[in-house]
């Protein structure tokens, strides 16, 4: 399943930015793939940060293997040494194993989180252990397909915005001008600025000075 948008969403962005036009109708519709269990979501997601996808997909596979359907209820039925042996740190088998908990108590309400707001979704989620700002917006976007994500925190999201737009930095000023500029279809921005900062279109460069750019983008 992708990320669901069409001819409304890229009409409006080609008549709010004719550089963005010009990355659309260059690149063409975009798949992204999407997880809309809100429960796996987050554990996929505390399962991948700070490491490389492909071993991500790895420990997730072994998940899945291992667990059947990954939820609370298998991963507390597992506990935190067998998710450990699946490749993962003890600090995320136990920050998932909290999460689970959470939601089998009823202290987290996961169907509340996606009747909520942005704000609210996104402040709810990163309250959890793991869990940052960053990584709730990415599953507002990549599973409860909320439109309008645009996040900050997001390194290749302002690389893409220094390659098309021709910035040598992009601060948090000049990041809501675009904010408010591509509102309310913040997230198919996204997936094009992803797409550049990641070589979609060859000829487009960054334009940060190299001495500061980040090793890691």
């Amino acid at each position: 399943m992708y990320f669901e948008y069409g001819e409304t969403e890229l009409s409006y962005l080609r008549q709010k930015d004719k550089r963005l036009c010009a990355v659309i109708d260059r690149i063409g519709h975009i798949d992204r793939t999407v997880d809309t269990d809100l429960f796996s979501s987050v554990v996929h997601h505390i399962v991948g940060q700070q490491i490389s996808t492909k071993a991500q997909a790895t420990v997730w596979g072994r998940m899945q293997d291992a667990l059947g359907e990954v939820n609370a209820e298998t991963i507390l039925a597992a506990g935190v040494p067998k998710l450990q042996s699946l490749g993962m740190t003890f600090r995320k088998a136990e920050y998932i194993t909290d999460f689970a908990d959470k939601v089998h108590t009823g202290a987290f309400d996961l169907g509340a989180v996606e009747r909520m707001s942005d704000k609210d979704a996104i402040r709810a989620l990163s309250a959890l252990k793991g869990i940052g700002v960053w990584t709730a917006e990415m599953i507002l976007l990549f599973c409860m397909q909320r439109p309008d994500i645009f996040s900050y925190d997001d390194l290749a999201i302002q690389r893409g915005l220094r390659m098309v737009y021709h910035h040598r930095k992009i601060d948090r000023k000049l990041f809501e001008k675009y904010r408010r500029r591509f509102h309310p279809y913040c997230s198919v921005t996204s997936l094009y600025l992803w797409a550049v900062a990641g070589g979609a279109i060859p000829e487009m460069r960054d334009y940060q000075p190299r001495a500061k750019k980040e090793e890691k983008q």
